[in-house]
Protein backbone atom coordinates (compact mmCIF):
# COMPACT_ATOMS: atom_id res chain seq x y z
CA UNK A 1 0.00 0.00 0.00
CA UNK A 2 2.83 2.39 0.87
CA UNK A 3 4.41 1.82 -2.56
CA UNK A 4 1.12 2.62 -4.26
CA UNK A 5 0.70 5.83 -2.24
CA UNK A 6 4.20 6.96 -3.12
CA UNK A 7 3.56 6.18 -6.78
CA UNK A 8 0.33 8.14 -6.77
CA UNK A 9 2.06 11.06 -5.09
CA UNK A 10 4.76 11.05 -7.75
CA UNK A 11 2.20 11.08 -10.54
CA UNK A 12 0.32 14.00 -8.96
CA UNK A 13 3.54 15.95 -8.48
CA UNK A 14 4.57 15.45 -12.08
CA UNK A 15 1.18 16.38 -13.47
CA UNK A 16 1.16 19.59 -11.46
CA UNK A 17 4.27 20.60 -13.38
CA UNK A 18 2.30 20.32 -16.60
CA UNK A 19 -0.74 22.24 -15.40
CA UNK A 20 -0.15 25.41 -17.40
CA UNK A 21 0.15 23.51 -20.68
CA UNK A 22 -3.37 22.08 -20.95
CA UNK A 23 -5.05 22.18 -24.35
CA UNK A 24 -8.45 21.38 -25.81
CA UNK A 25 -10.03 18.03 -25.01
CA UNK A 26 -10.44 15.29 -27.58
CA UNK A 27 -13.14 12.64 -27.51
CA UNK A 28 -13.05 9.94 -30.18
CA UNK A 29 -13.70 6.84 -28.07
CA UNK A 30 -17.11 6.84 -26.36
CA UNK A 31 -15.58 5.71 -23.08
CA UNK A 32 -12.70 8.22 -23.02
CA UNK A 33 -12.26 11.96 -23.13
CA UNK A 34 -8.62 13.03 -23.17
CA UNK A 35 -7.19 16.40 -22.24
CA UNK A 36 -3.64 17.09 -23.40
CA UNK A 37 -1.40 18.16 -20.54
CA UNK A 38 1.94 18.40 -22.38
CA UNK A 39 3.05 17.34 -25.82
CA UNK A 40 6.39 17.71 -27.57
CA UNK A 41 7.00 18.07 -31.33
CA UNK A 42 6.97 14.97 -33.52
CA UNK A 43 7.28 14.39 -37.24
CA UNK A 44 4.53 13.02 -39.49
CA UNK A 45 2.97 9.59 -38.96
CA UNK A 46 4.58 6.86 -41.06
CA UNK A 47 3.40 3.36 -42.02
CA UNK A 48 5.75 0.40 -41.67
CA UNK A 49 2.98 -1.71 -43.27
CA UNK A 50 4.06 -5.32 -43.87
CA UNK A 51 7.52 -5.05 -42.42
CA UNK A 52 8.86 -5.86 -38.98
CA UNK A 53 10.73 -2.56 -38.76
CA UNK A 54 8.94 -0.78 -35.90
CA UNK A 55 12.31 -0.57 -34.10
CA UNK A 56 13.63 1.57 -36.95
CA UNK A 57 10.55 3.74 -37.51
CA UNK A 58 10.22 4.53 -33.81
CA UNK A 59 13.93 5.15 -33.26
CA UNK A 60 14.23 7.50 -36.22
CA UNK A 61 11.05 9.31 -35.18
CA UNK A 62 12.67 9.78 -31.77
CA UNK A 63 15.90 11.05 -33.37
CA UNK A 64 13.94 13.39 -35.64
CA UNK A 65 12.31 14.96 -32.58
CA UNK A 66 15.72 15.27 -30.95
CA UNK A 67 17.12 17.12 -33.97
CA UNK A 68 14.05 19.35 -34.21
CA UNK A 69 14.46 20.26 -30.54
CA UNK A 70 18.17 21.04 -30.80
CA UNK A 71 18.23 22.79 -34.18
CA UNK A 72 14.87 24.55 -33.92
CA UNK A 73 13.58 23.16 -37.22
CA UNK A 74 9.96 22.29 -37.97
CA UNK A 75 10.31 18.95 -39.76
CA UNK A 76 12.71 16.20 -40.74
CA UNK A 77 12.34 12.88 -42.55
CA UNK A 78 15.15 10.34 -42.23
CA UNK A 79 15.46 7.14 -44.25
CA UNK A 80 14.36 4.02 -42.40
CA UNK A 81 15.56 1.73 -45.15
CA UNK A 82 19.10 3.10 -45.05
CA UNK A 83 19.19 1.89 -41.44
CA UNK A 84 17.47 -1.42 -42.24
CA UNK A 85 19.99 -2.13 -45.03
CA UNK A 86 23.01 -1.41 -42.85
CA UNK A 87 21.49 -3.36 -39.97
CA UNK A 88 20.96 -6.45 -42.10
CA UNK A 89 24.52 -6.09 -43.44
CA UNK A 90 25.99 -6.09 -39.92
CA UNK A 91 23.70 -8.84 -38.69
CA UNK A 92 24.49 -11.08 -41.65
CA UNK A 93 28.20 -10.87 -40.92
CA UNK A 94 27.69 -11.60 -37.23
CA UNK A 95 25.28 -14.45 -38.03
CA UNK A 96 27.88 -16.17 -40.22
CA UNK A 97 30.65 -15.60 -37.67
CA UNK A 98 28.46 -17.33 -35.06
CA UNK A 99 27.63 -20.23 -37.42
CA UNK A 100 23.97 -19.25 -37.47
CA UNK A 101 23.53 -19.10 -33.69
CA UNK A 102 21.95 -15.64 -33.70
CA UNK A 103 18.48 -14.29 -34.30
CA UNK A 104 18.25 -13.27 -37.96
CA UNK A 105 14.98 -11.66 -38.97
CA UNK A 106 13.08 -8.44 -39.36
CA UNK A 107 13.02 -7.47 -35.68
CA UNK A 108 15.74 -5.51 -33.93
CA UNK A 109 16.30 -2.91 -31.21
CA UNK A 110 16.65 0.83 -30.63
CA UNK A 111 20.36 0.35 -30.01
CA UNK A 112 20.75 -1.07 -33.50
CA UNK A 113 19.70 2.27 -35.00
CA UNK A 114 22.17 4.16 -32.84
CA UNK A 115 24.97 1.80 -33.91
CA UNK A 116 24.15 2.32 -37.59
CA UNK A 117 24.08 6.11 -37.24
CA UNK A 118 27.36 6.09 -35.32
CA UNK A 119 29.15 3.74 -37.73
CA UNK A 120 27.64 4.75 -41.08
CA UNK A 121 25.78 8.05 -40.70
CA UNK A 122 22.25 8.74 -41.91
CA UNK A 123 20.49 9.99 -45.04
CA UNK A 124 17.18 11.77 -45.70
CA UNK A 125 14.19 9.78 -46.89
CA UNK A 126 14.28 11.07 -50.44
CA UNK A 127 17.92 9.99 -50.81
CA UNK A 128 16.95 6.36 -50.15
CA UNK A 129 13.20 5.63 -50.15
CA UNK A 130 13.94 1.88 -50.06
CA UNK A 131 10.99 0.71 -52.20
CA UNK A 132 12.69 -0.93 -55.16
CA UNK A 133 10.29 -3.88 -55.40
CA UNK A 134 7.12 -2.45 -56.90
CA UNK A 135 4.94 -1.51 -53.93
CA UNK A 136 4.05 1.85 -52.43
CA UNK A 137 4.63 0.72 -48.83
CA UNK A 138 7.15 -1.61 -47.19
CA UNK A 139 6.45 -5.31 -47.82
CA UNK A 140 9.44 -7.27 -46.59
CA UNK A 141 8.42 -10.91 -46.30
CA UNK A 142 10.09 -11.94 -49.56
CA UNK A 143 13.25 -9.96 -48.81
CA UNK A 144 13.43 -11.31 -45.26
CA UNK A 145 13.10 -14.88 -46.53
CA UNK A 146 15.68 -14.37 -49.28
CA UNK A 147 18.21 -12.92 -46.85
CA UNK A 148 17.65 -15.69 -44.31
CA UNK A 149 18.07 -18.38 -46.96
CA UNK A 150 21.27 -16.77 -48.18
CA UNK A 151 22.99 -16.39 -44.80
CA UNK A 152 21.94 -19.91 -43.80
CA UNK A 153 23.64 -21.27 -46.91
CA UNK A 154 26.79 -19.27 -46.21
CA UNK A 155 26.83 -20.24 -42.51
CA UNK A 156 26.96 -23.90 -43.53
CA UNK A 157 30.31 -23.06 -45.20
CA UNK A 158 30.05 -25.52 -48.11
CA UNK A 159 33.64 -24.79 -49.26
CA UNK A 160 34.95 -25.18 -45.69
CA UNK A 161 36.57 -21.80 -46.24
CA UNK A 162 34.51 -18.67 -46.79
CA UNK A 163 35.03 -16.88 -50.07
CA UNK A 164 35.72 -13.18 -50.39
CA UNK A 165 32.47 -12.74 -52.34
CA UNK A 166 29.71 -13.69 -49.94
CA UNK A 167 29.35 -10.26 -48.27
CA UNK A 168 28.96 -8.70 -51.72
CA UNK A 169 26.20 -11.21 -52.37
CA UNK A 170 24.44 -10.18 -49.15
CA UNK A 171 24.70 -6.51 -50.07
CA UNK A 172 23.46 -7.33 -53.57
CA UNK A 173 20.19 -8.71 -52.20
CA UNK A 174 19.79 -5.65 -49.97
CA UNK A 175 20.48 -3.29 -52.87
CA UNK A 176 18.00 -5.09 -55.11
CA UNK A 177 15.18 -4.59 -52.60
CA UNK A 178 16.10 -1.41 -50.76
CA UNK A 179 18.31 0.44 -53.25
CA UNK A 180 21.96 1.38 -53.35
CA UNK A 181 23.45 3.13 -50.35
CA UNK A 182 24.00 6.74 -51.50
CA UNK A 183 27.61 7.85 -51.20
CA UNK A 184 26.64 11.49 -51.65
CA UNK A 185 23.39 13.44 -51.84
CA UNK A 186 22.16 17.02 -51.79
CA UNK A 187 19.97 18.80 -49.22
CA UNK A 188 19.00 22.45 -49.74
CA UNK A 189 21.77 22.87 -52.28
CA UNK A 190 24.49 21.43 -50.03
CA UNK A 191 26.20 18.11 -50.74
CA UNK A 192 26.58 15.60 -47.92
CA UNK A 193 27.79 12.09 -47.28
CA UNK A 194 25.85 9.97 -44.75
CA UNK A 195 28.52 10.74 -42.16
CA UNK A 196 28.64 14.48 -42.79
CA UNK A 197 24.83 14.68 -42.76
CA UNK A 198 24.78 12.99 -39.35
CA UNK A 199 27.30 15.53 -38.12
CA UNK A 200 25.39 18.44 -39.66
CA UNK A 201 22.24 17.33 -37.84
CA UNK A 202 24.23 17.14 -34.62
CA UNK A 203 23.30 13.53 -33.83
CA UNK A 204 25.63 12.00 -31.25
CA UNK A 205 24.54 8.41 -30.50
CA UNK A 206 26.52 8.53 -27.27
CA UNK A 207 23.99 11.05 -25.90
CA UNK A 208 21.36 8.31 -25.57
CA UNK A 209 20.91 5.57 -23.00
CA UNK A 210 18.62 2.58 -22.64
CA UNK A 211 16.76 2.09 -19.35
CA UNK A 212 14.71 -0.81 -18.02
CA UNK A 213 13.33 -2.20 -14.75
CA UNK A 214 13.61 -5.86 -13.79
CA UNK A 215 14.59 -7.65 -10.59
CA UNK A 216 16.61 -10.55 -12.01
CA UNK A 217 19.58 -8.17 -12.20
CA UNK A 218 20.69 -5.63 -9.57
CA UNK A 219 19.24 -2.13 -9.71
CA UNK A 220 21.62 0.70 -10.69
CA UNK A 221 23.70 -1.71 -12.75
CA UNK A 222 23.50 -2.45 -16.47
CA UNK A 223 22.69 -5.74 -18.17
CA UNK A 224 21.91 -7.14 -21.60
CA UNK A 225 18.14 -7.60 -21.90
CA UNK A 226 17.60 -11.24 -22.80
CA UNK A 227 15.41 -11.01 -25.90
CA UNK A 228 16.22 -12.33 -29.35
CA UNK A 229 15.85 -8.97 -31.09
CA UNK A 230 18.70 -7.57 -28.99
CA UNK A 231 21.13 -9.25 -31.36
CA UNK A 232 23.84 -6.61 -30.87
CA UNK A 233 23.77 -7.47 -27.15
CA UNK A 234 23.40 -3.86 -26.04
CA UNK A 235 23.11 -3.20 -22.31
CA UNK A 236 20.43 -1.23 -20.47
CA UNK A 237 20.61 0.50 -17.11
CA UNK A 238 18.34 -1.11 -14.54
CA UNK A 239 16.13 1.13 -12.38
CA UNK A 240 13.38 0.48 -9.83
CA UNK A 241 10.00 0.88 -11.51
CA UNK A 242 9.06 4.15 -9.79
CA UNK A 243 12.35 5.72 -10.87
CA UNK A 244 11.92 4.50 -14.44
CA UNK A 245 8.54 6.22 -14.49
CA UNK A 246 10.06 9.33 -12.92
CA UNK A 247 12.51 9.48 -15.84
CA UNK A 248 9.67 9.23 -18.34
CA UNK A 249 7.59 11.99 -16.76
CA UNK A 250 10.67 14.17 -16.35
CA UNK A 251 11.59 13.71 -20.01
CA UNK A 252 8.19 14.83 -21.28
CA UNK A 253 8.04 17.74 -18.85
CA UNK A 254 11.41 19.02 -20.09
CA UNK A 255 10.66 18.81 -23.80
CA UNK A 256 12.16 15.40 -24.64
CA UNK A 257 10.50 12.41 -26.26
CA UNK A 258 11.09 8.71 -25.59
CA UNK A 259 11.74 5.63 -27.72
CA UNK A 260 9.47 3.04 -26.11
CA UNK A 261 9.76 -0.74 -26.41
CA UNK A 262 6.63 -2.54 -25.27
CA UNK A 263 4.27 -5.51 -25.55
CA UNK A 264 1.17 -4.79 -27.66
CA UNK A 265 -0.20 -8.35 -27.78
CA UNK A 266 -2.41 -7.68 -24.76
CA UNK A 267 -6.19 -7.28 -25.07
CA UNK A 268 -5.85 -3.90 -23.40
CA UNK A 269 -3.89 -2.57 -26.38
CA UNK A 270 -6.88 -1.88 -28.58
CA UNK A 271 -7.22 -1.07 -32.25
CA UNK A 272 -9.13 2.09 -31.35
CA UNK A 273 -6.04 3.84 -30.00
CA UNK A 274 -6.11 3.19 -26.25
CA UNK A 275 -3.87 0.92 -24.14
CA UNK A 276 -4.87 -0.07 -20.60
CA UNK A 277 -4.47 -3.07 -18.27
CA UNK A 278 -7.97 -4.54 -17.82
CA UNK A 279 -8.34 -8.06 -16.47
CA UNK A 280 -9.31 -9.79 -19.73
CA UNK A 281 -7.79 -12.42 -21.98
CA UNK A 282 -5.79 -11.38 -25.05
CA UNK A 283 -6.99 -12.01 -28.60
CA UNK A 284 -4.75 -13.39 -31.35
CA UNK A 285 -4.15 -11.64 -34.67
CA UNK A 286 -2.23 -12.12 -37.92
CA UNK A 287 -1.46 -10.42 -41.24
CA UNK A 288 0.00 -6.92 -41.26
CA UNK A 289 2.18 -5.86 -38.35
CA UNK A 290 -0.87 -4.20 -36.79
CA UNK A 291 -3.15 -7.21 -37.32
CA UNK A 292 -0.45 -9.54 -36.02
CA UNK A 293 -0.64 -7.96 -32.58
CA UNK A 294 -4.16 -6.61 -32.12
CA UNK A 295 -6.36 -8.40 -34.66
CA UNK A 296 -8.45 -7.31 -37.61
CA UNK A 297 -10.87 -4.41 -37.43
CA UNK A 298 -13.98 -6.55 -37.46
CA UNK A 299 -12.64 -8.55 -34.52
CA UNK A 300 -12.22 -5.41 -32.41
CA UNK A 301 -15.60 -3.71 -32.88
CA UNK A 302 -16.56 -4.50 -29.32
CA UNK A 303 -13.70 -2.31 -28.07
CA UNK A 304 -15.72 0.80 -28.89
CA UNK A 305 -18.74 -0.35 -26.94
CA UNK A 306 -17.32 -0.97 -23.47
CA UNK A 307 -16.96 1.44 -20.58
CA UNK A 308 -13.54 2.70 -19.54
CA UNK A 309 -12.06 -0.28 -17.68
CA UNK A 310 -10.79 -0.23 -14.15
CA UNK A 311 -7.10 -1.14 -14.18
CA UNK A 312 -4.78 -3.26 -12.14
CA UNK A 313 -2.33 -1.63 -9.75
CA UNK A 314 1.05 -2.51 -11.24
CA UNK A 315 3.91 -3.62 -8.99
CA UNK A 316 7.54 -4.43 -9.62
CA UNK A 317 6.74 -8.08 -8.93
CA UNK A 318 3.97 -8.08 -11.53
CA UNK A 319 6.36 -6.74 -14.16
CA UNK A 320 8.93 -9.40 -13.38
CA UNK A 321 6.35 -12.18 -13.47
CA UNK A 322 5.29 -11.07 -16.95
CA UNK A 323 8.87 -11.09 -18.19
CA UNK A 324 9.74 -14.44 -16.58
CA UNK A 325 6.61 -16.15 -17.91
CA UNK A 326 6.92 -14.50 -21.34
CA UNK A 327 3.58 -12.75 -21.14
CA UNK A 328 5.56 -9.52 -21.54
CA UNK A 329 7.73 -9.63 -24.66
CA UNK A 330 9.37 -7.15 -27.04
CA UNK A 331 6.55 -6.90 -29.56
CA UNK A 332 6.69 -3.33 -30.76
CA UNK A 333 8.60 -0.04 -30.68
CA UNK A 334 6.91 3.37 -30.67
CA UNK A 335 7.62 6.97 -29.62
CA UNK A 336 6.16 8.58 -26.49
CA UNK A 337 5.89 12.34 -26.87
CA UNK A 338 3.29 13.68 -24.44
CA UNK A 339 0.99 13.32 -21.44
CA UNK A 340 -2.81 13.50 -21.37
CA UNK A 341 -5.50 12.78 -18.79
CA UNK A 342 -8.86 11.11 -19.24
CA UNK A 343 -12.09 12.40 -17.73
CA UNK A 344 -11.28 10.58 -14.47
CA UNK A 345 -7.86 12.21 -14.08
CA UNK A 346 -5.92 9.10 -15.09
CA UNK A 347 -2.56 9.80 -16.73
CA UNK A 348 -2.03 8.54 -20.28
CA UNK A 349 1.13 8.76 -22.34
CA UNK A 350 0.66 10.03 -25.89
CA UNK A 351 2.27 7.60 -28.32
CA UNK A 352 3.19 7.97 -31.98
CA UNK A 353 2.76 4.64 -33.74
CA UNK A 354 4.00 3.50 -37.18
CA UNK A 355 0.80 1.93 -38.48
CA UNK A 356 -0.28 4.85 -40.65
CA UNK A 357 -3.50 6.63 -39.64
CA UNK A 358 -4.86 3.58 -37.79
CA UNK A 359 -7.10 3.94 -34.76
CA UNK A 360 -9.46 6.70 -33.70
CA UNK A 361 -6.65 9.24 -33.31
CA UNK A 362 -5.02 9.02 -36.75
CA UNK A 363 -1.98 6.98 -35.74
CA UNK A 364 -1.71 8.19 -32.14
CA UNK A 365 -2.29 5.88 -29.16
CA UNK A 366 -3.04 6.78 -25.54
CA UNK A 367 -1.27 4.36 -23.15
CA UNK A 368 -2.27 4.53 -19.50
CA UNK A 369 0.26 4.96 -16.72
CA UNK A 370 -0.59 1.41 -15.63
CA UNK A 371 0.01 -0.01 -19.11
CA UNK A 372 3.39 1.72 -19.38
CA UNK A 373 4.39 0.51 -15.92
CA UNK A 374 3.38 -3.04 -16.72
CA UNK A 375 4.43 -3.52 -20.33
CA UNK A 376 7.53 -1.39 -20.90
CA UNK A 377 10.46 -3.57 -21.90
CA UNK A 378 12.88 -0.67 -22.20
CA UNK A 379 13.13 2.97 -23.19
CA UNK A 380 15.82 5.08 -24.85
CA UNK A 381 16.15 8.70 -23.79
CA UNK A 382 18.58 11.56 -24.05
CA UNK A 383 20.77 11.32 -20.96
CA UNK A 384 19.90 14.96 -20.22
CA UNK A 385 16.26 13.89 -19.77
CA UNK A 386 17.22 11.83 -16.70
CA UNK A 387 16.96 13.60 -13.32
CA UNK A 388 20.39 14.41 -11.93
CA UNK A 389 20.01 12.26 -8.81
CA UNK A 390 19.15 9.20 -10.91
CA UNK A 391 22.01 9.88 -13.32
CA UNK A 392 24.35 9.99 -10.34
CA UNK A 393 23.09 6.62 -9.10
CA UNK A 394 23.77 5.14 -12.55
CA UNK A 395 27.15 6.80 -12.96
CA UNK A 396 26.05 8.67 -16.08
CA UNK A 397 27.88 11.96 -16.62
Amino acid sequence: MMKFLLTAALALTVVSGFAQEKKDSTKKNPEYEFTVIKENPITSIKDQYRSGTCWCFSSLSFIESEVMKEKGIDSLDLSEMFVVSKSYHDRGIKYVRLDGHLNFGAGSSFGDVLHVIKDYGIVPQDAMPGLNYGTEKPEHSEMDAALKGYVDAIAQNPNRTLTTAWVNGLDGILSAYLGEIPEEFEVDGVKYTPESYRDYLGIDPDDYVSLTSFTHHPFYSSFIIEVCDNWRWDASYNLPLDELMEVMYNAIENGFTIAWGTDVSETGFTRTGVATVPDVDKKPGAGSDQERWIGKAEEKKADNAVAAPSEKVITQEMRQDGYDRKTTTDDHGMQIYGIAQDQNGTNFFMVKNSWGDAGNYNGIWYASDAFVRCKTLNIVVNKNAIPKDIRKKLGIK
